[in-house]
């Protein structure tokens, strides 16, 4: 499943459900859980049933309210029976619950054939989770991916904010972010950045993105459908990165068995091939 852009869409407006998944969007997340009001949780179950239960022209998310909320059930009842491509759960705490949640999975869907979604975990919204990132690759079977955020882990710790005047993360979160794109690695599962909130900043988003691909992740949240150009763009190798990891891949392949080989005057080797061919597979 290609994920460079994955748009959140509100579980209680599905009015806007077409809409998103019309957005060129790689995957459409209808979210149950913080964009919905408590008294709404229940309209926007139903919503998400209904929408799944039809045809989907891109792989359509759930995700559901966390562990202590209490309504992650009623969450699952509700969509498991129309098997949504994956399930995002926010407030992740490692591997212990993924397995959770794969245990409530299993306690609703107790009649239901087949396996439960692959899980998408928002890994770093609490203090104790950044230290469970680790053990993701113990359950990387069950993961579409890992992503984390950036809203809920600074006012966990009573931080102001998150992010510097620029829109770059502070060194306590910009650690976390790294540690997020490693974990994802570890586990060899899409490594999701998160969302940049200024909707408006069409220049800070495509740098963000640019940033965040430098880096390694393979794509990004977004909240808006006019976030999703530059995400998928972003994401999407040019063709002068493809045409330069070809060239890495043939020169190898008339050297078999040559650990070290110079390209245009630079010394190339394993790492480069690596890469070249992470590039290729991306296309």
């Amino acid at each position: 499943m290609k994920l460079r852009s994955l748009l959140f869409v509100p579980g209680d407006r599905p009015d806007r459900f077409a809409k998103a998944a019309a957005s060129g969007a790689d995957a459409i997340i209808i979210d149950l859980e913080d964009s919905v009001g408590l008294d709404r949780k229940i309209v926007a179950r139903e919503a998400a049933a209904e929408y799944l239960s039809g045809d989907r022209p891109v792989p359509v998310f759930v995700r559901v309210n966390p562990q202590d909320s209490h309504l992650t059930h009623d969450d699952l009842a509700s969509v498991l029976p129309y098997m949504p491509d994956a399930i995002v759960l926010p407030k992740t705490e490692g591997a212990r619950s993924i397995n959770w949640l794969r245990a409530e999975a299993a306690a609703v869907a107790d009649s239901q054939d087949g396996e439960a979604p692959p899980i998408l975990p928002i890994a770093t919204e609490t203090p104790g989770a950044v230290f469970d990132l680790g053990t993701l690759r113990e359950v990387a079977h069950y993961l579409a991916g890992v992503s984390w955020g950036a809203e809920d882990l600074p006012a966990s710790v009573g931080a102001v904010t998150a992010r510097e005047v620029d829109g770059s993360y502070t060194a306590p979160f910009e650690m976390v972010r790294s540690l997020t794109l490693f974990a994802a690695h570890a586990a060899g599962v899409a490594a999701i950045d998160t969302v940049f909130p200024n909707i408006s900043d069409q220049d800070g988003l495509a740098a963000y993105v640019g940033r965040a691909a430098r880096d390694g992740f393979t794509g990004m949240l977004a909240i808006h459908p006019s976030q999703v150009a530059a995400i998928n763009a972003g994401f999407t190798p040019s063709s002068a990165q493809l045409a330069h990891a070809q060239s890495i891949v043939d020169v190898f392949a008339a050297n078999p068995g040559a650990g070290v080989l110079q390209l245009d005057g630079k010394m190339i080797d394993a790492p480069h091939l690596k890469a070249a061919l992470s590039i290729l597979s991306r296309a």
